[in-house]
């Protein structure tokens, strides 16, 4: 009999569980604290809890292994970046970036990904399966614990598309922000989807507060094509569609990503095209240099480039700003730390 994953269950169900294997309910809350305030790894640890009970819970349930194997520091920057192994073998990636305002993680919500987009480590190798909740709140729980420092913002971003997992993905919101855990807010959780749009409708009615960025990448449905394979599946129209869907729906302004690739999508015709798409829209544009990876040729432009493709904007009443380089002397990008222990074995 294979064992139940107790780091999944929300509050609620924890406290159903533990009251159908014939224990009080007050032992669930014990549990729950555990687990989602106190970070424990094993059962042995619950020193409140009976033996007999902690023998129990080890026969019958278990704590998903998200086990760190490798830790990077940047030397530049206040920037660490984790890959953690998964009881299955998979490895996934986050990232913790330390700001004036707080502790931000990235995490994964894949091991793996299949939406394809060019310029991705993440995506070469396609999806090997997507996460539990547990898998996706243990990634922050594991740098909470070794940093000994509170987390206070959450980016899905790493590997994976979330909406891809929407129902995991959903409830791992809902176990992160719950007063019974890590208690985050939802204002502080951005997601990134490169554009599912049946789901970012979904989502929109789950009355949800976290903020939504789109993958924008391309200023034409042409050119999110040339770069994004799902845009073969959803036009820009569409996608765009869906954003003022989210932000009608929530009141939570979009962030529109878009990583910058030079001579491909950093032209005077994007600004134009960006312009006409903006403009009239309560949204947030943030320009990414793209990261080099070596099995793609696509080149990040160089600073000054960057600088006048954003001034232009700016000068069309954009809300433009150009990410942060972080982590740039350690495996900084997404899936490229993952990728380079896949291809040592």
């Amino acid at each position: 009999m294979s064992k139940k994953d107790i780091c999944s269950y929300n509050y609620e169900e924890l406290r159903a569980e533990i009251e159908s294997i014939g224990e009080k309910t007050f032992r669930s809350k014990q549990i729950y604290e555990w687990l989602h305030v106190k970070l424990a790894g094993s059962f042995d640890e619950m020193t409140n809890l009976s033996k007999a009970l902690r023998e129990r819970l080890e026969k019958e349930y278990e704590i998903p292994k998200v086990e760190m194997i490798d830790h990077q520091i940047s030397q530049v920057d206040p920037t660490e970046k984790f890959l953690f192994e998964l009881a299955d073998g998979n490895m996934i990636e986050s990232v913790l970036m330390k700001y004036n305002y707080g502790n931000s993680v990235c995490i994964s919500s894949q091991a793996g990904c299949r939406m394809g987009c060019r310029f991705c480590a993440s995506t070469i190798g396609g999806l090997e399966r997507s996460l539990a909740p547990s898998e996706m709140l243990r990634q922050i729980y594991q740098i909470q614990k070794m940093t000994g420092e509170r987390v206070s913002n959450v980016v899905v971003m790493g590997t994976g598309e979330p909406l891809d997992n929407y129902d995991n993905f959903v409830k791992f919101i809902h176990m992160l922000s719950d007063e019974h855990g890590l208690n985050i807010s939802q204002r502080n959780i951005t997601a990134s989807t490169c554009g599912v749009v049946p789901n970012m409708r979904r989502l929109a009615e789950e009355g949800l507060q976290i903020t939504l960025a789109l993958s924008l990448h391309g200023s034409s449905q042409e050119k999110r094509k040339k770069l994004m394979p799902v845009a073969n599946k959803y036009e820009l129209e569409e996608v765009l569609e869906a954003c003022d869907y989210y932000f009608r729906k929530t009141g939570r302004r979009i962030t529109f990503e878009y990583s910058l690739v030079a001579g491909v999508n950093d032209q005077p015709e994007d600004v134009k095209e960006l312009t006409g798409i903006l403009k009239k829209r309560n949204c947030h544009l943030n320009l990414i240099p793209v990261n080099p990876i070596k099995e793609r040729d696509y080149k990040k432009p160089d600073r000054k480039n960057a600088l006048e493709f954003k001034n232009k904007l700016e000068k069309n009443g954009i809300n433009v700003t150009i990410r942060r380089e972080r982590g740039s002397d350690i495996d900084g990008a997404c899936g490229q730390l993952r990728r380079r222990h896949a291809t040592a074995d």
